[in-house]
């Protein structure tokens, strides 16, 4: 089956980075690519953040391929491209996986990173991506702002089991909820019975923690963590926190992940400060292609991908951001020449 992916690659760097990522897609599989737009620069251009035409052709593809957005000030008429995309496909888990690629324990250190005194890092953050306080509902009732919280059963129940069924096919040892249902009794509170109700149905631990503590946890004991599920706020804020722990978010890649389709966007921003020159770090758009290979079924290219990333860190074939002087092309290049001498 011939694949077809939209391609985004939205404002700044993401101009840049998915671009190098594209290669390494098409050089290791079949697919139909086509370019859609979105972002600032497309508003610019068409008064849309998201034209009705990108949509449509994200409809008719199965992956969405994402760069970076730049969310404008004071445009009360914005929507955020990537929540709209989320919603409008029901892509409820999204999908952070933290991994040291082994290099903590051969360098000591990553990249600039070397405060770091702790073994290798493989967590994975899963986060319910649809509802919780990005729902948006929001109002101003005299001096007061108010923002409604939203978590149902359904959206639990199912994020639930997309973190169980995670954990069970790549050989995971453990489930962790993130929450703070202490204070949020109500919320979080029907997070936590469901979370264990669905606990139930697996022979996998299953444990949970209170998100203030678990922010001093990951940096302090991150082994404490394997598979971690958890709101949309809390999931969103705990894994930029965990990104360190794998060299930051140059190297943090995710998927959004539906019933149908996935999107797949570097966790980093549009960067405006280095866009243009040619510095950017393509790094974690090119592991979003291994999560694309890994999506589907074709594991050991997504595994050929982390491992020519790994050796280019190894042998500093990296950007400034890690402490390197290569281009942001260049560094695609030293990916794919390692990859295509050992296929």
């Amino acid at each position: 089956m011939r694949r077809k992916v939209l391609v985004i690659e939205g404002d700044g760097i993401g101009k840049e980075v998915v671009p190098v990522a594209l290669e390494i897609l098409k050089d290791l599989g079949d697919f139909e690519i086509i370019k859609g737009e979105a972002g600032l620069e497309c508003y610019k251009k068409t008064g849309e953040f998201l034209p009705e035409e990108t949509i449509k052709k994200a409809e008719e593809s199965d992956i969405i391929l994402f760069g970076a957005i730049t969310s404008p000030k004071g445009v009360k008429e914005y929507k955020s491209p990537i929540l709209t995309l989320r919603k409008l496909f029901n892509l409820y888990a999204n999908v952070r996986p933290i991994n040291s690629l082994g290099l903590l324990k051969i360098n000591g250190y990553l990249g600039k990173n070397k405060f770091l005194n702790i073994d290798d890092v493989d967590i994975v953050i899963i986060r319910e991506n649809t509802e919780d306080l990005y729902v948006g509902f929001e109002r101003e009732y005299l001096d007061i702002a108010i923002a409604d919280r939203v978590i149902s059963k359904k959206a639990c129940e199912r994020i639930a089991k997309f973190a169980f069924e995670y954990a069970k096919s790549n050989n995971r040892k453990k489930v962790s909820l993130i929450h703070k249902a202490n204070v949020l009794k109500v919320t979080d509170g029907l997070f936590l019975k469901v979370f264990y109700d669905v606990a139930k149905n697996y022979s996998l631990e299953a444990d949970d923690y209170l998100v203030d503590a678990t922010s001093y946890l990951l940096l302090k004991n991150p082994k404490l963590f394997d598979v971690i599920v958890t709101s949309n706020l809390f999931g969103d804020i705990l894994s930029d926190e965990a990104s360190i722990l794998a060299g930051g978010l140059g190297l943090a890649p995710s998927a959004n992940i539906g019933e149908e389709k996935a999107l797949f966007e570097p966790v980093h921003g549009s960067a405006p400060d280095i866009a243009g020159k040619g510095i950017a770090n393509p790094m974690a758009a090119i592991l979003c292609v291994a999560m694309i290979f890994d999506y589907i079924g074709e594991k050991e290219k997504g595994d050929l991908i982390r491992e020519a990333v790994k050796y280019c860190i190894l042998n500093n074939k990296v950007t400034p951001d890690l402490g390197g002087r290569l281009k942001c092309e260049d560094v695609g290049r030293e990916i794919k020449e390692y990859i295509r001498a050992k296929l």
